[in-house]
């Protein structure tokens, strides 16, 4: 049954505020109509003011302290974040769940459905088998009905997001072949975390692109599990602070034109509020700091290859928009509050 907030009602928790995607959340929550922060933790920033880490959330939170984790102090929330590494939320999401509201996920701790790829792709096993059967894939393009009155919500990496929204529509209409797929993203500096490591150090990332994760990237399977298809994926780090570009190539499996693509990616989306299909080739400028995702597509008669491309905000749609607009479906809410479609230009 899905739950009717009423407005300013929801009483939220941000568990692991201080990093970068907490940030962002409380950036979301601060412009939302019903969210109202009533907790915020970052266990090693625990005592210092949110906006003594981040300035720009000065004017909305002048008095928010960050705490310590203390589980007594989530009791009466009706929305809870989970922004920590994947153990850890394994190991907290079980006294939460049924405890308050709703509990949206943004570790990938239950993403995948196949409880024996944790093992592989995360190093570890998978110990809530119960939950993990009953999250929900926390991307609404895909899996709205389901996520209506969720407890437990899994929010999409931002990798999987983009690549899912240029693809699925495509395997989905059994215009491409669901093998031999390549993904190529594109994607911001913000994705390595606040903490600084040579990945991200200025001198390190400055005037570079790197790939990563090569052959065997952890949201491979994800992404497989939601296209429907077997692919090849290979991010690459790129020295700009927030957005990603995937490019997506596959063979299609009859006739094909750049008309019919975009027919197809237009029925997926049309209704959709945060998806747009454009003519012209995406780019992450003309998204960032929104929770658009801009998806287009083209075919190559000459080699007789699909190239479909989106482009989102890493930290927005690809992390604590997604997981907003998850929240609103799974609480009965306005699916775009608090979230902007519109992206910062210039």
């Amino acid at each position: 049954m899905v739950m009717q907030m009423s407005a300013g009602s929801v009483r939220v928790g941000i568990i692991g505020a201080s990093g970068y995607t907490g940030a962002e959340l409380l950036r979301l929550a601060a412009q939302h109509p019903d969210l109202e922060v009533m907790l915020a933790t970052g266990d090693t920033m625990a005592g210092r003011r949110a906006a003594d880490l981040y300035p720009s959330l000065e004017l909305a939170y002048p008095d928010l302290v960050l705490t310590t984790f203390d589980p007594a102090a989530t009791a009466g929330l009706d929305l809870v974040f989970l922004g920590l590494p994947h153990a850890a939320a394994l190991d907290l999401a079980p006294s939460l769940v049924g405890a308050v509201g709703a509990v949206v996920d943004l570790s990938a701790a239950f993403r995948l459905k196949d409880p024996r790829s944790y093992p592989t792709y995360y190093g570890f096993e998978h110990t809530e088998q119960g939950l993990l059967a009953e999250a929900v894939f926390g991307l609404p393009e895909l899996h709205r009905h389901e996520l209506a009155g969720a407890r437990l919500v899994a929010t999409p990496g931002c990798h999987v997001t983009a690549a899912t929204l240029a693809l699925r529509p495509l395997v989905a209409a059994g215009l491409v072949e669901p093998t031999g797929i390549v993904v190529n993203t594109l994607t911001g500096i913000t994705g390595a975390g606040r903490a600084p490591t040579d990945t991200n150090v200025f001198s390190n990332i400055d005037s570079n692109a790197v790939p990563y994760g090569l052959v065997s990237h952890r949201h491979t399977p994800e992404m497989e599990q939601e296209i429907g298809a077997q692919l090849l994926f290979t991010p690459h780090l790129v020295p700009m602070a927030r957005g990603l570009l995937a490019t997506c190539t596959a063979q299609p499996t009859g006739d094909c034109s750049d008309d019919l693509l975009a027919d197809v990616l237009r029925d997926a989306y049309d209704t959709e509020p945060f998806v747009a299909v454009t003519a012209a080739p995406p780019a992450t400028k003309s998204v960032l700091g929104s929770n658009g995702a801009h998806v287009s597509a083209r075919f190559d008669p000459r080699t007789r290859t699909v190239i479909s491309m989106c482009a989102i905000d890493n930290l927005t749609k690809g992390a604590a928009g997604g997981a907003v607009q998850a929240a609103n479906v799974a609480l009965g809410l306005d699916e775009t509050a608090g979230l902007t479609m519109i992206g910062l230009a210039p």
